[in-house]
């Protein structure tokens, strides 16, 4: 037996006991506390110093412990009511839950029902079943021969010509801007007449440069 109970303490308390006994104090006292003052009483009921400010914080999380600050310290205060609201609190919200539950379950199974008429099993049923599958069989095998022809799309076509027109008019506008600037450059430094024409050969503007027919 001696043995067992030397086991038991050297496990410790659960969280959950070691929340129940922080409320004990509360409960028994019915008074408000500081947190160190909880820390030096919290190893009497067999929580260590060192977990009490977690412990009370899953406490003060889950609408179980109250604290407030009152100048510069911060109190602790719990009364066995607090525990009775928050179980009605917790009760109300389950059954309502358990309300609306009800009531989409039914919905769904109304739905059901609805659903089902019309459909039941039948030859003409199983018939129109078969000409549908085939009709979508025979829709996925056309839709995969057009893939074939999408080169060919008249769509297409036009949309590429219509860009070929654009870039072929924007190679003759920038190769117009490029005579332009040759002419500025020729006619403002003529006598670095062979630097340019060194400089144009080396951007690849040669002596068959010219627009686009």
């Amino acid at each position: 037996m001696c043995n067992a109970l030397s086991q038991s303490k050297k496990r410790g308390l659960s969280l959950e006991d070691k929340r129940e006994q922080l409320l004990q104090i509360f409960y028994e006292s019915q008074d408000f506390f500081l947190l160190r003052e909880l820390e030096k009483m919290g190893p009497k009921r067999g929580v260590i110093s060192q977990s009490v400010k977690d412990v009370l914080q899953s406490l003060v999380d889950d609408d179980l412990v109250l604290k407030e600050k009152i100048g510069s310290s911060v109190y602790f205060w719990s009364l066995p009511s607090c525990a009775g609201n928050q179980l009605r609190s917790a009760h109300n919200k389950l059954e309502s839950d358990l309300v609306n539950s009800k009531k989409c379950y039914d919905e769904l199974i109304e739905q059901r029902d609805s659903l089902r008429k019309g459909r039941e099993e039948s030859n003409e049923r199983e018939t129109a079943l078969d000409e549908l599958r085939m009709v979508e069989q025979q829709h996925k095998i056309l839709k995969d021969e057009l893939s074939l022809y999408a080169d060919n799309d008249p769509a297409i076509l036009e949309a590429m010509q219509n860009a070929t027109e654009v870039s072929h008019s924007a190679a003759n506008r920038w190769t117009d801007n490029i005579f332009t600037l040759q002419h500025w450059c020729s006619t403002n430094f003529p006598q670095a007449k062979e630097q340019l024409e060194n400089m144009y050969k080396e951007v690849g503007i040669t002596d068959d440069f010219d627009y686009l027919p």
